[in-house]
């Protein structure tokens, strides 16, 4: 049997979970001495009443490789193949951890990890598009082969409302982030195979919002994509950025989720942004 596990930073829909078996291994959020499991044992209005009760920033921490064995242990028997997709390798450990246990594992299940080389909903469609594909027939080096040429494709745009939260969590250098603050600006950032960069600086809320749809329209024209907006505690932000894109876009879907907690504690809440996933 086909496993899909990923973990908590693919923002992964409750309905999805359960309609396509889709497992999700908790990442750590550490507030000093206390470690908790995102999404089992902190919630996302949790997580934002730690944040303003003790005024600090959490740490966030990838599942280790025997959180990882003992996790394929729980939702899988043995003989069966787990393909583990996950946030890219290039801003998390974690991709590295599914390796180590895959490993340790062998013999016990065929543990077969993939680098997504996306965060939040983009996880989640590449996990939902690999279910569908089984239910299809497809071979797991099928899915495998498919994802891989799909997510160089996909694309994440954010912009943050503050860069406090980036300042310390050390996502962007300390002077970048203190001259942004003093200029008020709002930096767009892009998260393009894997890496994510500042790639801009938008002096206004308003316009950083039209400069997230403009980017995305120039990579995308009008070729069909899956289109998800995602927010950081803005719905009211995400809502209207939706409704502004869905005239830009030819849109097969259109979803809307708010960040996980282990990203949001990087980019900090007013953080707003579309993924597109080309819907080929």
């Amino acid at each position: 049997m086909l496993r899909i596990v990923t973990d908590s930073t693919a923002d992964v829909f409750p309905e999805w979970a359960k309609g396509y078996g889709i497992d999700t291994i908790p990442v750590n959020i550490l507030f000093g001495e206390k470690s908790y499991l995102q999404g089992v044992e902190l919630d996302n209005e949790g997580f934002y009443k730690l944040v303003d009760d003790s005024k600090r920033i959490p740490k966030t921490s990838q599942p280790s490789p025997h959180q990882f064995v003992e996790f394929y242990r729980k939702v899988a028997q043995k003989g069966d193949t787990i393909l583990s997709i996950h946030i890219t390798a290039k801003l998390s450990g974690t991709y590295a951890s599914a390796v180590s246990a895959a490993e340790e594992l062998k013999g016990e299940f065929n543990v077969i990890p993939f680098d997504s080389a996306s965060g939040s909903l983009g996880i989640s469609l590449m996990c939902r598009e690999a279910r569908r594909m089984e239910r299809a027939g497809k071979s797991v080096d099928e899915i495998i082969k498919s994802l891989e040429a799909i997510k160089s494709k996909v694309r994440v745009i954010l912009t943050l409302d503050t860069l406090e939260y980036a300042k310390m969590s050390g996502r962007v250098g300390t002077l970048q982030a203190a001259l942004a603050s003093v200029l008020h600006v709002k930096p767009i950032a892009v998260l393009r195979d894997g890496v994510l960069n500042m790639t801009e600086k938008v002096r206004t809320r308003k316009a950083s919002l039209e400069r997230v749809i403009a980017i995305a329209k120039e990579e995308f024209g009008n070729q069909p994509v899956y289109l998800a907006v995602v927010h950081a505690r803005d719905l009211k932000s995400g809502q209207a950025l939706m409704e502004d894109a869905k005239g830009h876009f030819n849109c097969k879907e259109t979803l809307i989720s708010e960040l996980s907690i282990s990203i949001a504690a990087n980019l900090g809440p007013g953080t707003v942004g579309l993924i597109l996933y080309p819907a080929e």
